[in-house]
């Protein structure tokens, strides 16, 4: 790992860390773009699964008193379980790109949406009916191509939780699947040579979360739902460029 590698990682993780703390999201999608100009994409994602499991870990524990603000996390979770097995074994061979672009069409529909009609909000009673698709949609991608933070966090930010729930939603989630990731990682050599700056990385991360804690409790709540939305959005078109350009 050269000195170049550890320095780019060091600001990319700052600055993913930092909206990660505001928003809930957005870490790999800082991360691994940056750490990519200066390393492989391999080494970027295995650089990022550590201090991204553990800053959502210190999240969620951080915003824990918030749980009974949330709902249909335990159906998303096992369902997001059952979709991933899916996409791993059934959909592992599928090409990427019509993945990607169901991916970004979900989060520019819902984008639109909102934008248009800001108070938008799902009752108790339509999350509950769709939480079981949505959990399988998102494991699925999740199995199938290792990505789905943006539809996870649309669906959840149209519940419109007190943004404490939201981060603690959200951030318990991807733990849930940092958990799984990680020692995939580990067991299929990608982490070998490359532990030492992944940990080393957590620390720059954990110290920023307080930094972005009081800037998130800073703002106001349309301030916040705004945010996340132009996360999703920048999420998004990163993906398609990505993909497609």
């Amino acid at each position: 790992m050269t000195v170049e590698i550890a320095a780019v990682a060091l600001v990319a993780v700052l600055l993913g860390a930092l909206i990660k703390s505001i928003s809930g999201i957005g870490f790999p999608m800082v991360t691994i773009p940056l750490i990519s100009y200066v390393a492989d994409v391999e080494t970027a994602v295995a650089i990022t699964a550590v201090p991204n499991l553990a800053v959502n870990a210190v999240l969620a524990f951080q915003e824990r008193a918030h749980r009974r603000h949330t709902r249909d996390l335990p159906i998303l979770a096992a369902t997001g379980f059952v979709g991933a097995v899916f996409g791993t074994l059934v959909l592992v061979s599928v090409p990427e790109e019509p993945l990607i672009a169901l991916l970004v069409l979900v989060v520019v529909v819902y984008a639109v949406l909102f934008f248009a009609n800001p108070e938008l909000r799902l009752d108790n009673a339509t999350t509950r009916r769709g939480a079981p698709m949505v959990g399988l949609l998102a494991g699925t991608l999740q199995g199938a191509i290792g990505i789905s933070g943006p539809v996870l966090v649309s669906w959840l930010h149209s519940y419109r939780l007190p943004r404490n729930a939201h981060i603690f939603a959200v951030t318990t989630l991807f733990a849930a699947a940092g958990i799984a990731q990680t020692p995939t990682l580990a067991l299929s050599g990608e982490m070998d040579g490359r532990w030492g700056v992944a940990l080393a990385a957590c620390v720059p991360a954990l110290a920023t979360v307080p930094v972005g804690t009081r800037l998130r409790n800073a703002i106001s709540s349309d301030v916040f739902d705004r945010l996340v939305v132009s996360v999703l959005v920048a999420s998004a078109l990163g993906l398609a460029i990505r993909t497609f350009v």
